[in-house]
């Protein structure tokens, strides 16, 4: 993974992370914990098609938010979805 891809894959799973401590809506919750679990493995993995895979599944899953009832935390949702299609199609 290039650097630039390590930068981008790190970014992704702090914007989940960052909304950890926010109340949420719980369905949206649900949805943003699956993916930021995925998200972690993609930080972590070496292998280019499976962080493209798991950057393919974490936009998947955050398609399904449709709201978190949390300005801050559909801004973060915002971003992430964003980096995931980058890291995506990296």
């Amino acid at each position: 993974m290039s650097g630039n891809d390590q930068d981008l894959a790190a970014e992704l799973y702090r914007e989940l992370a960052a909304t950890e401590d926010l109340p949420i809506e719980r369905t949206a919750n649900r949805w943003i914990g699956e993916a930021q679990a995925v998200a972690r493995e993609v930080r972590d993995v070496s292998s280019e098609e499976v962080r493209r895979e798991g950057a393919r599944d974490v936009v998947r899953l955050l398609s399904e938010v449709d709201g978190t009832e949390n300005e801050r935390a559909d801004e973060h949702v915002r971003r992430a979805r964003e980096l995931a299609e980058r890291l995506a199609q990296a």
